[in-house]
């Protein structure tokens, strides 16, 4: 009897041949390149330093497309968004000590957004391991501990022969729901010792399915057909399984309201009757969330932003799917499912019982108009005609990349994203700096589109460096920078705690002439002709910039009384 783990794939004549005569002058490096390669990269992203030599002379040799940031954590961004739009684990290749930990904030939104980031970073030569201080140029005590926990796993190699297995386990782990960032480290001498291990031909990392008990699901099923007002969050979660299609039929098949998180925008169809959009931090769409006799939760831990900053109380039962097993009931008691959303959300639809409720978009219609209600009592026709002009403007299949900023806190809420896996931001971790290296790594995976990235003027200094690198590859970006003069929201909080803002202020240069400096096309614009400039922009082919002087307010929280 044979059984599968027995099989053993055989080499071709032709992989035998390179096996028996490997051609000279390949490294360490070369046995990195070589098995990104097998595992179907395409394309890394990075920064070079004196300890990773050895990976970057083995690109020389590969077929592998690299594209290089001035800022290793810019280079991690760009991997992150390369990760999201593409599915696939991307490629990031650092140096030692400073050039990895540069990466760090980088890796720490990789892993809150589940974007599957491959880190292979350079260590000091074998003989300076082991945590002495030998003195070797950036060396550290023990570099992987500072990732540990940051990264889903991190890999030490140590040998040649280690190479190809470690980043074999690396990408199947960045893969593996939840998808996230890991880290490898190899040191210098083994990168760049001649080898005669053969050539990596192939790979074999084939991420393990996280199917839903049965037994839960069929629970699940059970309550949301006999719920009498079900409602649905979804997360990122649903984005990054590729499940808003199943997701759209389960909730037209309950009659369930779907509200998405921030990181979860474009799940469900904005203009859909079911609906509720991305209003998720208002308390109408609170009260109407607690009132749900069933909560089905998909691909969210109901973190501080999806939970109204933990001021959403649930009175029903909580059906909650997640991916990550320590975002479940994190936050809430649920019936767990731990599972992959598209896996569990299949078993429901085939166990769900079809629900008739009539009142359920009058009951929508009704949530959404309160929230129009409460903004349009606020006096903020200025952030809701910016927001207008850039989804106008913006082609209904580009991604865009927002960073930290009060443009982007709008969009959160009240941006249609217009299908998934077309907006993100750094929402994740919330760092400053996200929005234009990402959106050089999403227009490296895809660049038949325009991408959109957009900042505040204090986050754009964070990656200002990058336009040397838009222009550097032609990458086609468009970079909207929303100049207040300071760090907006910052100085908005500080007003309101404390009466008087310190150190939100900021010299900043000319943007446009900036921009031209590096050859990118630069326009000074209004809020009246935001639309106009951007549209011509993102229609352009290549890099450009679009300065909005402005100062944006945000609506009124709704958590604090």
């Amino acid at each position: 009897m044979t059984h599968d783990h027995d099989l053993v794939l055989r080499p071709t004549p032709a992989q035998t041949e390179a096996a028996l005569n490997p051609p000279p002058g390949r490294t360490g490096g070369d046995l990195v390149v070589e098995t990104l390669a097998g595992l179907g990269a395409t394309t890394v992203f990075g920064l070079p330093g004196q300890h990773a030599l050895g990976m970057f002379d083995a690109l020389r040799r590969s077929d592998l497309r690299y594209l290089g940031l001035r800022v290793e954590n810019n280079a991690g961004f760009a991997a992150d968004a390369y990760g999201r739009i593409t599915g696939e684990a991307a490629p990031l290749l650092l140096s030692t000590g400073p050039g990895a930990l540069t990466s760090l904030a980088a890796l720490q939104e990789a892993a809150a957004a589940s974007a599957p980031v491959l880190a292979i970073s350079s260590q000091v030569p074998t003989a300076g391991l082991g945590g002495g201080r030998r003195g070797y140029l950036h060396e550290l005590p023990d570099q992987a501990a500072s990732f540990r926990g940051v990264v889903k796993s991190v890999h030490t190699v140590r040998t040649q022969s280690q190479i190809p297995s470690a980043i074999e386990a690396a990408w199947t782990s960045a893969l593996t729901a939840p998808h996230g960032p890991v880290w490898v480290e190899i040191p210098q001498d083994v990168l760049l010792a001649e080898t005669a291990i053969p050539v990596v031909t192939g790979g074999d990392a084939f991420p393990e399915e996280l199917p839903p008990r049965p037994e839960l699901t069929a629970v699940a099923a059970d309550l949301l057909s006999k719920a009498a007002r079900p409602a649905i969050i979804a997360g990122g979660g649903v984005v990054r399984a590729d499940a808003s299609g199943k997701l759209r039929q389960l909730a037209e098949l309950i009659r369930a309201p779907v509200v998405t998180t921030p990181g979860g925008k474009g799940a469900f169809p904005w203009t859909h009757p079911l609906s509720l959009q991305s209003w998720i931090e208002d308390r109408h769409t609170t009260d109407f969330l607690e009132d749900a006799d069933v909560l089905l939760v998909v691909g969210s831990g109901l973190g501080e932003l999806s939970s109204n900053y933990h001021t959403f109380k649930p009175r029903g039962r909580v059906v909650q799917i997640e991916a990550d097993l320590g975002k479940l009931e994190s936050n809430h008691p649920a019936l767990g499912i731990h599972a992959d959303a598209r896996l569990a959300l299949q078993a429901l639809l085939e166990t769900v019982s079809e629900r008739q409720d009539p009142g359920a978009e009058e009951r929508v219609r009704e949530v959404l108009a309160k929230v129009a209600d409460r903004i349009a009592a606020q006096e903020l026709t200025l952030e809701q005609d910016v927001l207008a002009s850039v989804r106008r403007a913006l082609p209904a299949s580009s991604p865009s990349f927002w960073d930290m900023t009060i443009l982007a806190y709008w969009a959160w809420s009240a941006f249609d994203a217009k299908g998934p896996n077309h907006m993100h931001s750094a929402q994740g971790a919330g760092g400053l700096g996200y929005a234009f290296p990402a959106a050089l790594g999403a227009a490296a995976a895809d660049p038949t589109r325009p991408v959109l990235a957009v900042s505040g003027d204090g986050g754009a200094l964070y990656s200002i460096a990058e336009l040397a690198t838009a222009r550097q590859y032609d990458l086609n970006v468009t970079w909207l920078i929303v100049d207040d003069g300071g760090y907006g929201i910052l100085r908005e909080y500080m007003n309101d705690a404390f009466g008087e803002a310190t150190a939100t202020e900021l010299t900043r240069p000319d943007y446009v002439a900036l921009a031209e400096s590096f050859g990118v096309p630069g326009v000074r614009t209004t809020p009246e002709t935001l639309e106009q400039d951007l549209a011509k922009a993102l229609a352009a082919p290549g890099p450009s910039v679009v300065l909005l002087p402005a100062v944006l307010r945000m609506f009124a929280p709704t958590h604090l009384g």
